[in-house]
C-alpha cells in the first residue's frame, strides 16, 4: 500500500526538475498524476520516461496564463474524477536586475509566474476541494521568501507574497479537512538553475555560476546543494495522511540555510 493510494494529484511545471521529482514520487506512492508544462512534445516525452501508463497524464499550458492554470484542475477532474492534491510548483527567477533597472513588463512577468499562478491554481482547486471537505494544496516557494538577495527582487517579493497567501488560505479552510502548505527549497542544481544561473550570478554580484553555487552552499549547514528527491520526499509527507494536521507551514528543504 502506497501513502497516496487512490489519490489524484496535479502538478504545474511537472515535466522537469522539482515538479518531475514530485510526480515520480507520487506515482511510486500510488497516486494518479497530471503533469503540466508548456510543450506538448516535452510533456509526452516525460510521460514515456515515467512509464506510468494510465496513471499519468499531461496537460499543456502556460503557468503565466490564468485559463491554462485553471484548466489543469478541470482536466484532472475530467480525466480521473477528482483532485486530491494540487501542487503549484511552476515558477523561478525570470528576470535578474536590480530594482531601479527592472521594467514594468519584467515585473509583471515575475508576478504572473510566481504569484498569480499560485493564486489562480489555489482558488480553482479549493473550489473543487471545499464541497468534498478534503484536499491538499502544496506550493513550491523558496528560501528567498524569507530572505531576499540582491539582483532578484521580483523573485524575492513574489515568494514572500506566496508565503502570506499560504498562511491566509490555510486558516480559511483548516476546519474542512484541507491543508495548505509551502515548501521552501534552498539551492538545487536543476536544469533550470543551470540555464538561469550565470545571469543570476552576475546580477547578484557573484560573477560566475561556480561562485553562485559556492556561495549558496556555503550559507547552508550541509555545505552542498539540496536535491530534487529531498524536496519530493517532503511533498509526499504533506500530501499523505501523515500531514493531515500540518497546515499553514513553511517547510524549508534548504540544508539549514534560513536563519529562522
Amino acid at each position: 500500500m502506497g501513502k497516496l493510494d487512490g489519490k489524484v494529484a496535479a502538478i504545474t511545471g511537472g515535466t522537469r526538475s522539482i515538479g518531475r521529482g514530485m510526480a515520480e514520487a507520487f506515482l511510486r506512492e500510488g497516486a494518479k498524476v497530471v503533469v503540466n508544462g508548456r510543450g506538448e512534445e516535452k510533456g509526452q516525452q516525460c510521460l514515456a520516461e515515467m512509464d506510468a501508463g494510465d496513471n499519468a497524464a499531461f496537460y499543456a499550458g502556460d503557468a503565466t496564463q490564468q485559463a491554462d492554470v485553471e484548466g489543469i484542475v478541470d482536466f484532472a477532474v475530467e480525466r480521473y474524477g477528482r483532485l486530491d492534491i494540487m501542487c503549484l510548483n511552476s515558477g523561478g527567477v525570470q528576470q535578474t536586475a536590480p530594482v531601479f533597472q527592472m521594467s514594468d513588463e519584467e515585473w509583471k512577468l515575475e508576478v504572473d509566474w510566481n504569484l498569480n499562478h499560485v493564486f489562480w491554481g489555489m482558488r480553482k482547486s479549493l473550489q473543487h476541494m471545499i464541497p468534498r471537505e478534503t484536499g491538499r494544496v502544496l506550493v513550491t516557494s523558496s528560501v528567498e521568501g524569507k530572505l531576499g538577495k540582491p539582483g532578484i527582487p521580483g523573485y524575492a517579493a513574489t515568494k514572500h507574497a506566496v508565503n502570506g497567501l499560504v498562511k491566509a488560505a490555510a486558516h480559511e479552510v483548516g476546519t474542512l479537512g484541507i491543508t495548505v502548505n509551502a515548501i521552501l527549497p534552498g539551492l538545487i542544481e536543476t536544469d533550470i538553475v543551470r540555464e538561469t544561473g550565470p545571469d543570476s550570478a552576475i546580477a547578484m554580484g557573484l560573477g560566475t555560476y561556480e561562485n553562485l553555487i559556492e556561495a549558496f552552499s556555503g550559507d547552508s549547514a550541509i555545505k552542498r546543494p539540496n536535491t530534487v528527491e529531498e524536496v519530493a520526499a517532503v511533498a509526499v509527507l504533506l500530501a499523505s495522511g501523515a500531514g493531515r494536521n500540518i497546515t499553514g507551514a513553511m517547510f524549508p528543504v534548504d540544508g539549514g540555510t534560513m536563519p529562522y
